[in-house]
């Protein structure tokens, strides 16, 4: 189990590493962690200072610092940095320096200075204020406290280099590594499938239970065997499943763990253009005559939906409420733009149904909201069909114009996360497909070849 975890871990960092540009580490410390850190921290320099003071002065603690100065500026050097590396052992060779503070002849100050000069050689350009100013600093303790900071931020900066010079690496053989890795975890965790097995049964049924009904409506219909599904429509459907998935209390295929939080994410993102779009086609449908003359009333409406609608995934947000601000901006906006022009105002019978119309929304069967949810997927579903979308875009079905740019930009994200998605886990995928579609109704034959 630990193999499989170490495993799992790899394969997460490294699927970040290649599909997140912007991937990067930072050093977060929890608020009580952090003051336990203070505390223990104060003692400790305040022990160094105590010692420093003694006549003679005690110097192991500081001695045992320089040791620790001396590995990681070591961990900075490129491996054919023997020069650097031999000078660095030299002056910070701690048995030397304990000669030295026996004869009472260790130079602090001077040791500190050198890693200065060190840090400054290996830092990068955007460190290069903060070892300036240590350069300032006159307390020996202070310094050598602000030197393990900023060392903590040069750490920092060689992880992240580290990470963007793996990412072309790691894009050029994702593929072939998340399936090593998998397979690893896989011969560790049989039961690691158990998951992916079940997404992938529950959208069989479905789609068995699809053609059972239409197959009931045609007169002397044969029945539906699971050999003649389509693995290809039968997984786009898994897919499309995790655009509606419960994050918070189902858990993920294991295939898709590693994309998790994108695709909630993008589902998020999905549920809002939703609500916007059934409040646009809403409006339009309501007071047409009244919108028709004001100049970019639709990217406005889209505008104040965006900005009060933020946050609307939330378990705290109240969405009816939220579409109650909407109606109520929105008939401000048409009565000021008809009052400007001479013309009579939108009646309160009229601004009450809109805004009641708007709040309807929320209604587990309201009617537009189940037509804009269907054409959204319809929509996802053709783009996942298209293996040369990113050249030419399904066409937007009729009322989600009003969200094309945002929906095409998510509808490509998500073709992506699926498409490598496919790539990885194409052999896993077919083996589950053999065993669900045919062994389990052919168990006497043999299982079909996987070329």
């Amino acid at each position: 189990m630990m193999a499989a975890a170490r495993n799992l871990s790899n394969l997460t960092l490294a699927h970040e590493i290649a599909v997140n540009e912007n991937f990067h580490l930072e050093q977060i410390e929890h608020p009580q962690n952090r003051r336990v850190k203070q505390i223990v921290h104060k003692a400790f320099w305040d022990r160094l200072e105590e010692d420093l003071n003694e006549d003679p002065p005690e110097y192991e603690h500081a001695i045992k610092l320089f040791e620790e100065i001396k590995e990681i500026l070591l961990s900075f050097l490129n491996p054919g940095s023997n020069r650097m590396r031999s000078q660095i052992c030299e002056v910070l060779d701690a048995d030397l320096i304990r000669q030295q503070a026996e004869h009472d002849a260790v130079d602090i100050q001077g040791l500190a200075n050198y890693v200065i000069s060190t840090m400054g050689k290996l830092c990068a350009p955007i460190r290069d204020n903060e070892v300036s100013q240590l350069k300032a600093t006159g307390n020996i303790v202070v310094l050598l406290r602000q030197i393990f900071h900023v060392l903590d931020l040069m750490t920092m900066d060689m992880v992240n280099y580290t990470i963007r010079s793996l990412r072309p690496h790691l894009q050029r053989n994702l593929v072939d590594y998340e399936r090593a890795k998998f397979q690893d975890i896989l011969e560790e965790t049989p039961s690691a499938l158990d998951l992916t097995t079940e997404w992938i049964k529950e959208s069989i049924q479905d789609e068995l239970s699809s053609l059972s009904r239409e197959a009931s409506s045609c007169a002397g219909a044969d029945g539906i065997s699971k050999t003649n599904l389509s693995p290809t429509l039968v997984l786009t459907n898994s897919y499309l499943k995790l655009l509606r998935w419960d994050y918070q209390k189902k858990p993920i295929p294991e295939t898709l763990v590693t994309d998790e939080g994108r695709l909630q994410e993008l589902s998020e993102k999905l549920n809002q253009l939703k609500i916007i779009a059934c409040i646009c086609l809403i409006t339009s449908n309501m007071v047409a005559a009244a919108i028709e003359g004001i100049p970019d009333f639709v990217e406005k409406q889209k505008r104040i939906s965006f900005v009060l609608l933020e946050g609307m995934n939330k378990k705290t947000f109240d969405l009816r409420e939220a579409l109650n601000a909407i109606g109520v901006q929105t008939c401000s906006e048409i009565s000021e733009s008809l009052a400007a022009r001479g013309f009579p105002l939108l009646n309160k019978e009229v601004q009450a149904n809109l805004v009641g119309q708007l709040c309807n929304v929320v209604e587990e069967e309201n009617p537009i909201n189940s037509l804009i949810d269907k054409r959204i997927h319809l929509y996802l579903r053709s783009l996942l069909a298209s293996p040369g979308f990113q050249k030419s875009m399904p066409t937007i079905p009729g009322g989600l114009a009003v969200i094309q740019t945002e929906i095409e930009t998510i509808g490509s994200q998500y073709a992506n996360i699926v498409n490598l998605n496919k790539q990885v886990y194409g052999p896993f995928y077919a083996n589950i497909f053999r065993k669900l579609l045919f062994c389990e109704t052919n168990k006497a034959e043999p299982e079909p070849s996987t070329n």
